[in-house]
């Protein structure tokens, strides 16, 4: 479970230093229980919802429920947080 008062401060850390792997570096240090990863946002399908979004990017969360990785919309089943850049076009 991820709360959501942490995905806050996560969407408002990642706003403040940008979607870079030393970000997610001190990301992973400020919240060593949850997995980050970051890709561009053509990488996620586009049926997916962001959970929330941020200033150049969307927050998707994942769970690893059933030993399997996967995109959830819940917080509670949530185990890592994926920031998805966005194009400027």
């Amino acid at each position: 479970m991820i709360a959501p008062e942490t995905l806050a401060e996560i969407r408002d850390q990642a706003a403040a230093t940008g979607v870079t792997e030393a970000a997610l570096v001190d990301l992973r240090r400020t919240w060593p229980g949850i997995h980050f990863t970051y890709c561009s946002e053509d990488e996620v399908p586009a049926r997916l919802r962001p959970y929330a979004v941020g200033a150049g990017f969307d927050i998707y969360l994942v769970s690893n429920a059933e030993h399997c990785v996967a995109f959830t919309d819940n917080p509670e089943a949530a185990t890592g947080v994926v920031l998805a850049t966005l194009s400027e076009d």
